[in-house]
């Protein structure tokens, strides 16, 4: 066996859909894909100049990107995302459910019916309707990959409000191992990514700084991740060759955090 095989040289010329992909780790994760030779799909919903300068960005470097809005808690603009995605770029090998967001904090006490529907159409219903309408062009590929974005959250409970948001990643993470005993039958690999605490603009949003350092305590690292920190996963996972055999597990990227 020759180590050529362990790179992530079969990503080369995949047409890979990433939605979430304006900022935080699915911009990163877009710069990583199109870095390894990935026709990216860079979906986004209000960030537009984010999402144009990812895309400039994986052009200027010789990629292939395209922008792609759509409100991904709006299920019937996400399947229209998904085949304008299929359109401008070929077809595609892969999606990378990574568009979330937590709302708002509110403790279960306090939760209301619109809590609850605007958390879970955004993390949950998204997951659904996206993987849905992409695999028909996954089978027409000859199979390819899902891989979801979930959370930590989604297995300690969450604290300080999150609790929806990480019931909301429950729900995906437990999807995700629902979808690859069914997709498998097509050759499509569904497997997900957990990040722990991630500095990116959804802790700036939602998190204050006595907040960021109470979970800093909790990380035996030392330090809280950076986007980067998350892409080695989500490579992994979509590179065949590297995972193959990988169905319907969860990777936990969270500097030790949590140790499942």
């Amino acid at each position: 066996m020759t180590t050529n095989r362990f790179d992530f040289s079969d990503l080369k010329d995949k047409k890979v859909l990433i939605t979430g992909a304006s900022t935080g780790i699915g911009a990163a994760l877009a710069r990583a894909f199109a870095a390894h030779g990935a026709h990216v799909g860079v979906h986004y919903n209000s960030s537009a100049e984010a999402a144009q300068a990812v895309v400039d960005e994986i052009r200027a470097a010789g990629g292939t990107a395209v922008a792609i809005r759509a409100d991904a808690a709006d299920s019937k603009a996400l399947v229209a995302a998904v085949e304008q995605a299929a359109a401008e770029l070929g077809g595609l090998d892969g999606l990378i459910n990574n568009a979330g967001g937590m709302i708002k904090r509110v403790p279960y006490a306090e939760a209301t019916d619109e809590d609850y529907d605007r958390v879970m159409d955004l993390n949950a219903r998204s997951i659904v309707a996206a993987s849905k309408a992409v695999l028909p062009h996954l089978k027409k590929q000859g199979g390819g990959f899902i891989i979801n974005t979930t959370s930590v959250a989604a297995r300690n409970g969450a604290g300080g409000g999150a609790g929806l948001y990480g019931s909301s990643k429950a729900f995906v993470s437990n999807v995700t191992r629902g979808m690859a005993k069914e997709f498998i039958a097509y050759n499509v690999r569904v497997n997900a990514v957990a990040p722990g605490v991630i500095t990116t603009p959804f802790h700036e949003r939602y998190s204050t700084q006595a907040q960021m350092d109470a979970m800093l305590a909790t990380v035996p690292q030392g330090r809280l991740g950076v986007a980067e920190d998350c892409v080695g996963a989500y490579l992994f996972l979509a590179s065949a060759a590297l995972s193959g055999y990988i169905i319907g597990q969860t990777l936990e990227v969270n500097g030790g955090q949590l140790m499942p």
